[in-house]
């Protein structure tokens, strides 16, 4: 859970960027929009004034240039919004949005984690009876095991659609979790958010009103532009004038896990009796 809290924290942060970006031109147009409320009350006040005042035909009742004046905290207002648009970023910043949406893909692989160690803890018969299996090297023992297996067939057998959850959940941790390191590879390297920006430049857009992705297949993360023009790419795999390589091989990938606290906390180190009990936990690998 403590993960799941980071990357809950780590989401709100990126995607709170994009926000405050957004909101700095509505920030400035709504502080000035007041100001030039209260100036407009205050010329028509003085445009009627001049005339009436000249013709003795009315007067107020003395409290209506209050509602002109312009207040300190509207002039803070806007002042701070002026401020603001100092590092107000037009066109968006590739930097936020590859962030904000590798955010979003550590969200769903989080999902996927949580279905993932679901299905796993209901298909632990599994490890159950391999243990069993193993550990029988006598007649007698290899009879308890046929014994135990025939007395509970339907507690040890395995459906077919945890199997199917079971797998589509790793293709998605896959999925997503390739899917966010691209992002925050390629956010990591100045040239490339650099090249990114400037196709948002070019295209007179802002770089998250367009669709971004990552491809396993081209190996690149792209940016598919609203106007039709073709997508700007950073491939991760090296081979264009950025050299972000973010491959590595299974076995690299696989020999991390082993270090993981998932895998360190989990059954097949653990063993059965001591994930499930947590007895007998010194004779295992933990």
């Amino acid at each position: 859970m403590k993960m799941k809290t980071k990357i809950v924290a780590l989401a709100s942060l990126f995607l709170s960027s994009s926000a405050v970006q957004a909101s700095e031109l509505d920030t400035l147009i709504a502080s000035s929009a007041a100001i030039i409320d209260q100036i407009n009350t205050g010329i028509l006040m003085t445009g009627a004034a001049m005339g009436y005042a000249n013709t003795g035909t009315g007067i107020s009742d003395g409290q209506l240039a209050g509602t002109a004046y312009i207040t300190t905290e509207q002039v803070n207002a806007y002042n701070q919004a002026l401020a603001g648009m100092v590092t107000y970023l037009p066109y968006g910043s590739a930097q936020d949005y590859l962030e904000e949406q590798a955010a979003a893909e550590l969200d769903l692989m989080e999902a996927a984690i949580e279905d993932f160690t679901a299905v796993v803890v209901d298909m632990l018969a599994v490890q159950e009876v391999a243990e069993l299996s193993a550990e029988a090297s006598t007649p007698d023992e290899e009879a308890a095991v046929q014994e135990y297996v025939t007395t509970n067939t339907d507690a040890l057998t395995i459906d077919q659609a945890d199997a199917d959850i079971y797998n589509s959940s790793l293709d998605s941790i896959e999925g997503h979790a390739n899917a966010a390191g691209a992002f925050l590879g390629v956010a990591a390297n100045s040239d490339a958010v650099a090249f990114m920006d400037q196709g948002a430049m070019d295209n007179n857009t802002r770089v998250e009103t367009n669709t971004l992705s990552y491809s396993a297949s081209t190996q690149a993360v792209s940016l598919a532009w609203t106007t039709g023009n073709p997508a700007t790419s950073v491939y991760v795999n090296g081979s264009d004038a950025f050299n972000i390589n973010l491959y590595v091989s299974h076995q690299d990938i696989l020999t991390s896990g082993a270090t993981s606290d998932l895998y360190l906390t989990g059954p097949t180190y653990l063993g059965y009796e001591c994930f499930m009990t947590q007895l007998n936990c010194e004779e295992t690998g933990g």
